[in-house]
């Protein structure tokens, strides 16, 4: 069995992205910040998938994870890349829902 340290990369490969994004969205660089943290979370489902062992990045059981990882990452890219001003992804039913909901 490998040290413990060494057991967590999963993790600390994750909360390193997520940091970095989070680092990147304090200096004002918005969506490229959010964009990463989703992808980290997208790739922390896909570790938690792939690997037999990831250390404390396993908190609930391998489906409930990936599934959380997965549905948070993706929510968040998809929320990151439609922000405003200038969104780089236009949803054009979601203009007409929201307008019909109003």
């Amino acid at each position: 069995d490998a040290p413990a340290p060494a057991r967590q990369w999963p993790l600390l490969s994750v909360v390193s992205l997520v940091g970095l994004g989070l680092l990147l969205t304090a200096f004002d660089v918005f969506r490229v910040g959010t964009l990463l943290i989703g992808v980290a979370l997208i790739g922390g489902a896909v570790l938690r998938w792939a690997l037999p062992d990831v250390g404390m990045l396993a908190v609930r059981s391998r489906f409930t994870d990936m599934v959380t990882y997965g549905v948070l990452g993706v929510a968040i890219a998809l929320l990151a890349m439609m922000a405003q001003p200038e969104p780089w992804l236009v949803i054009p039913f979601l203009d007409d829902t929201l307008h019909y909901t109003i």
